[in-house]
């Protein structure tokens, strides 16, 4: 019997998609959609999550939240797709998140902007 996805913590869903995207570096092309991804290189995934992005925005501008909810998935797949190919496991993406939280958004804009303000520093109070 399968788990239900709704039990699977957001963190387990990522993990296990991180085993199953690195093990698809060292499979045949042909074998898997993913592996023809890694196969044709960085241009072509990258190509591929601005044609996500580009569907996740046509799909907000629109009515049909079930629409949304399925292209950001592949938005969030193709992206994890790139974050495997660099090398590099999506709970850096959740440490970066964990990081940020409780950081005005503006207050962490701005930090990136000037590059000389120091978030750690910043009162999150």
């Amino acid at each position: 019997m399968s788990k239900d996805v709704s039990d699977t913590a957001p963190k387990d869903v990522l993990s296990a998609l991180a085993i199953i995207l690195e093990a698809r570096k060292n499979a045949p092309a042909e074998s898997s959609y993913v592996a023809s991804l890694y196969a044709r290189g960085t241009d072509t995934i990258l190509k591929k999550i601005g044609e996500e992005a580009t569907e996740t925005v046509i799909a907000g501008k629109g009515d049909d939240d079930a629409a949304l909810v399925h292209e950001t998935a592949d938005l969030w797949f193709h992206t994890l797709v790139l974050l495997s190919h660099r090398s590099l496991h999506p709970q850096r993406v959740l440490d970066e998140l964990e990081r940020r939280f409780g950081t005005s958004g503006h207050t962490e804009k701005a930090a990136r902007k000037h590059g000389s303000e120091n978030l750690d520093s910043i009162d999150r109070g």
